[in-house]
């Protein structure tokens, strides 16, 4: 949601440390996702070797249950017509969980729940735009599979003049509990330290909202993840983006310590999308395949 610590979409340290009623706080219904709205994914198939690393407490039901936040378009979002839980996001991990003989059933959750469900065994993985870094490794594993920036976007033609190295005086849409709230208060500091008007940040708390306002001029410019403005810009033909992306760092894929080998089972999974090009296929099917890797990992977050 910057820095190295990054989403991006950001939780404070003491929302790792599970309580009773943050792990039960979750909203929504769930979504039952066996069969993919990618045709890359719908024809992912069983890897027998890797299936039979998934431990039997996770694989008894022959689904998984997850967790995510579906208000970060096009990542994860719930479709107005179907009111199911679909994005690039949902149709990878599906795939993943294919290779290893499951479907996936996801659910609808506040951002901030996730991890902590994931810890307390009420989900079997977190899949939301996780920034993979050495807060969240404290809490849980993290398999890395794609990389992702900060990004600014205005209305075409940028009618308000803004500039993200100098947006001093500018209202900036943000989610908030992302990085790029951090991100707008270090940059305002810098503009009061320099006798500059303070940046007005306007949170909001789903990233569609956000949207919203900047199409309707509400704001003057926005900042979310990369992928996120890119979906934003494609999908309302109103808005451009500013600048280029910044602070790149991993997206990866929460998954309980005490997991045994199924990090290793989904980290292998992902090898083999990758390898066979169901990868690329499902990013290049949303637009988003600028932040694709190539070798995913476990617990990869620096510094």
């Amino acid at each position: 949601m910057t820095r190295v610590s990054l989403r991006r979409r950001v939780i404070a340290a003491s929302a790792l440390v599970l309580t009773g009623a943050l792990a039960l706080s979750a909203c929504g219904d769930s979504n039952d996702s066996g069969d993919s709205g990618s045709s890359a994914a719908a024809k992912t198939s069983v890897d027998s070797k890797l299936a039979a690393m998934v431990p039997a407490a996770i694989k008894s039901d022959g689904k998984l249950s997850i967790g995510t936040d579906a208000s970060y378009p096009p990542n994860e979002s719930v479709d107005p017509a179907s009111q199911k839980i679909v994005g690039w996001d949902v149709d990878l991990f599906t795939a993943v969980a294919a290779k290893l003989g499951l479907k996936t059933e996801f659910h609808n959750a506040g951002f901030d729940t996730i991890i902590p469900g994931v810890q307390s065994g009420k989900y079997e993985a977190g899949v939301s735009s996780f920034t993979d870094n050495k807060e969240r490794e404290k809490a849980v594993d993290f398999i890395t599979y794609y990389s992702a920036g900060t990004a600014w976007a205005a209305l075409k033609g940028n009618p308000k003049g803004v500039n993200p190295d100098d947006a001093c005086g500018k209202s900036i849409g943000v989610q908030q509990g992302t990085v790029q709230v951090e991100d707008l208060q270090a940059r305002s500091k810098k503009c009061t330290d320099a006798g500059k008007p303070a940046i007005k940040p306007v949170v909001r708390k789903q990233q569609t909202e956000v949207n919203n306002d900047l199409v309707a001029g509400k704001v003057d410019a926005m900042a979310a993840d990369s992928p996120i403005v890119g979906g934003a810009v494609k999908k309302t033909g109103k808005l451009q983006i500013l600048g280029q992306v910044y602070d790149t760092a991993p997206y990866g894929y929460a998954i309980g310590k005490n997991s045994g080998q199924f990090k290793d089972a989904v980290l292998g999974a992902l090898q083999a999308l990758i390898a066979d090009g169901t990868y690329k296929k499902i990013l290049e099917e949303n637009g988003v395949e600028s932040g694709a890797v190539t070798q995913p990992a476990i617990n990869a977050a620096q510094g």
